[in-house]
């Protein structure tokens, strides 16, 4: 159903090359009028996965790029994280030289985070960089993945290990879609919501509180407020930061353990959001440990990852090979591995904790 509410656009205000994120109901129906194509313009790479397809969003994505006067043609990628892999990637690279795509051409993602993130890197590095724009199909990709440039590919060895920073020219994010969305991959979205609250608006958070209900039936007016909310956030913080040399590491709250939990499950038993909660929850008790973060807030963060049915114990899991993961990842600097943790609600800080302390928080949301 369409809803007559207009959209909201929330700009993301980089200095050079700023852009819209859009989010509303319908807005694939119309998504011709939240372009901004590159002066002569003639193909569209639409790059997807099957699921998507069969939903029925891809054909309402091409039908608006045909409206906006490109010839189309869609790469349809394996599912899940198996596809943000180097071979994948070249395949992506040939299709392109076969349309052939120039540099006034356009890759359109459409589907997840996992499609966001490749079709993002595929369009960073074709012709040295072509533009893209990102139609994010999933709750996690519309407030998180979608927004922000970040793209790559994963290698054995870690998850984003090789990428680059690419910012898309629009985001158009529409709510209804994500009514299609299976329960579990619904939910793991929500552990990106809940981090925006915990970082810098508490607002989200008490919306969580106050209607989880309405929340995991997919309200649509909620969905929308809180995608909004969400996008927001990310759009200041990238705005302000977008090489992640400050205030953007506080989006990488519950990311550091968490991308240790993906990597050694396999990018498959635990799903990124999932991982993103559980490593949430060990950030908030290695701050309760360090004696940063309030015992009360802790235990609000905990309730309402619980309420919305988000996993929060640590997987079994070698504990050298976790520090293996988490030496390697970006985020590890010369002085060792580096946490998010909360000083208060919406007071996030950067730490470089013990091993002894972490091990210790490990274990207590373990527990």
């Amino acid at each position: 159903m369409t809803d007559p509410t207009p959209p909201r656009r929330i700009e993301v205000a980089l200095p050079r090359d700023p852009y819209p994120v859009v989010v509303g109901r319908g807005v694939l129906d119309r998504l011709e009028d939240h372009l901004a194509l590159p002066p002569g313009a003639r193909n569209a790479l639409v790059v997807t996965q099957a699921p998507v397809v069969d939903a029925g969003h891809v054909a309402r994505v091409e039908a608006a790029l045909r409206r906006a006067g490109l010839d189309v043609h869609r790469e349809v990628v394996d599912d899940g994280e198996a596809a943000k892999q180097v071979e994948v990637l070249a395949g992506l690279w040939r299709a392109a030289a076969g349309v052939p795509m120039s540099r006034a051409d356009v890759v359109v993602a459409v589907g997840g985070g996992v499609v966001g993130d490749l079709a993002g890197f595929l369009a960073a590095t074709y012709n040295r960089g072509i533009a893209v724009v990102q139609v994010p199909t999933t709750l996690l990709a519309q407030v998180d993945a979608a927004i922000g440039g970040k793209t790559g590919i994963n290698l054995a060895e870690g998850k984003n290990l090789v990428g680059a920073f690419h910012q898309p020219s629009a985001v158009v994010a529409d709510v209804d879609v994500l009514a299609s969305l299976p329960t579990r991959p619904f939910v793991e979205g929500l552990g990106e919501v809940v981090k925006y609250g915990l970082i810098r608006d508490p607002r989200i958070l008490e919306l969580l509180e106050a209607r989880p209900d309405d929340v995991l039936a997919r309200d649509p007016e909620l969905l929308t407020e809180l995608v909004a909310r969400s996008a927001a956030v990310k759009a200041a913080v990238v705005a302000g930061d977008e090489r992640e040399a400050g205030d953007r590491a506080h989006l990488n709250l519950g990311h550091t353990f968490g991308h240790a939990v993906e990597s050694l499950t396999g990018y498959h038993d635990v799903l990124h959001g999932e991982a993103v909660a559980i490593g949430t929850v060990v950030a908030l008790r290695l701050g309760l440990r360090l004696a940063r973060t309030p015992t009360e807030l802790v235990a609000r963060a905990e309730a309402v990852l619980g309420r919305l049915g988000l996993p929060m114990r640590p997987p079994p899991l070698d504990r050298e090979r976790v520090w293996e993961v988490m030496g390697r990842d970006k985020k590890a600097g010369p002085d060792g591995v580096r946490f998010v943790v909360l000083d208060g609600l919406a007071a996030p800080v950067v730490v470089t904790p013990d091993r002894a302390d972490v091990d210790a928080a490990i274990d207590d949301a373990a527990a």
